[in-house]
């Protein structure tokens, strides 16, 4: 594969950090042309402020960038409300990109980019992290193939407990907090495993002691014909990270995953239980071992630079991350479900 030119714009998203060490990993793969600094955006922001990750690497403005030559893919890392304009302007100029998560509080214009995208033929990679999560799309599998016969529940939480007051007031400027800052990544996989919704119904509450305008304490509840979903976060959960979970249970099985994640030098798990066996799997109950992970972008990245060079078609179409942001917004408030 013939390195791809890629540059960063922005280092204050929360994941903006992480995707710069990934691709300084992958010299093979990746020629880093330089970054664009945004910590002057007045959008709300809780990363940005440690630039060690970026040490080495070439500054650049986002018109420097631009034009670049034979620039060819962008990560988009801005604080969550930049993201789409920065990347309609990536599109106008042709640019693959991947863009961190979520799509914005504006559906129109998210679909304005996503139809710029369509239009040009662009590669375009939102970053849900969970995607190439080998736990999360054993359990599609589990699901899709009917191994766990017809699903009717799923439980899942994105819960943490890092950020102290800061996060929390963070969460205070968005009017869908918690859930759609991070529970967006959950609504990802839950969409692409069930599709679209009958019915959704947010609950978005804060902590106690904290003013209601800080959405830190959420629930959803997602309906479909025969399954209901709860979906859960909250900032202040003891011990949140490592209880994160998704759990699916149907007439014939089911899967769960506790934490979602882990990069502690402890292997990934997931435990999956068969009424019937199958080619894979025997009946009965399985801990399903995934080895140790030791990086969570990886994967995902490599996929991106598959789907450039035209070795792979995109998994993910953009009718799919139009869905996902649509349900995004309607469970965390922003707007009300139509069928």
């Amino acid at each position: 594969m013939k390195k791809i030119k890629i540059g960063q714009i922005g280092i204050c998203h929360e994941h903006a950090a992480g995707k710069i060490n990934t691709l300084r990993k992958m010299p093979d793969i990746f020629e880093i042309i330089g970054v664009v600094d945004d910590r002057s955006s007045t959008a709300a922001k809780f990363a940005g402020g440690d630039i060690k990750p970026y040490d080495g690497l070439k500054w650049l403005t986002e018109d420097e960038l631009f034009n670049t030559p034979e620039l060819q893919a962008v990560t988009v890392e801005t604080p969550n409300l930049d993201l789409v304009p920065t990347a309609i302007r990536c599109m106008e100029r042709n640019l693959a990109m991947h863009m961190d998560k979520p799509g914005g509080e504006d559906l129109k214009l998210f679909g304005q980019l996503l139809d710029g995208c369509k239009k040009r033929n662009l590669p375009f990679q939102m970053g849900y992290m969970f995607r190439n999560n080998p736990a999360m799309q054993l359990c599609r599998k589990a699901m899709h193939q009917g191994w766990l016969g017809d699903v009717f529940e799923v439980q899942a939480g994105m819960s943490h407990n890092y950020g102290g007051d800061a996060y929390q007031q963070y969460m205070g400027k968005f009017r869908g907090g918690i859930m759609f800052n991070l529970g967006c990544h959950l609504i990802d996989l839950i969409i692409s495993m069930l599709g679209r919704p009958a019915r959704i119904t947010p609950f978005l509450k804060s902590t106690p002691g904290l003013p209601d305008a800080i959405k830190n304490n959420c629930l959803t509840i997602m309906e479909y014909p025969h399954v209901t979903v709860t979906l859960r976060a909250c900032s202040l959960e003891v011990d949140g990270l490592n209880r994160r979970r998704f759990k699916a249970c149907g007439t014939k099985g089911s899967v769960e995953l506790c934490p979602l994640e882990r990069f502690d030098g402890q292997p990934l798990q997931m435990r999956l239980t068969l009424l019937d066996g199958n080619e894979e799997y025997a009946a009965g109950t399985h801990i399903v071992d995934f080895g140790i992970k030791l990086d969570r972008y990886e994967d995902q990245l490599l996929e991106l630079a598959k789907i450039i060079s035209g070795e792979m078609t995109n998994p993910y179409t953009y009718e799919h991350d139009y869905l996902v942001q649509e349900v995004v917004l309607a469970a965390a408030g922003y707007t009300t479900w139509r069928k």
